[in-house]
């Protein structure tokens, strides 16, 4: 009797364990989306609209540094 209790209590305190949410620290959650990652938010069923805005998003990131590295 005492083994089956104990057995619930320790499976029951997994089952919690894996079910709690996962801390993230505020580097990981500010971290940037990638220009893949932001086109497939923005365009999750088109996928030529998706390769469009891509291209546009690694285009402006490359202006971008290019304008700050000369800074």
């Amino acid at each position: 009797m005492l083994k089956n209790v104990m057995f619930a209590a320790v499976a029951t305190g997994l089952v919690v364990a894996v079910a709690l949410p996962v801390q993230f620290t505020p580097a990981e959650a500010a971290a940037p989306l990638t220009c893949k990652e932001a086109a497939k938010l923005k365009y999750p069923a088109d996928h030529a609209a998706r390769a469009a805005y891509k291209k546009g998003c690694k285009e402006a990131w490359k202006a971008h540094k290019k304008a700050t590295k000369t800074a």
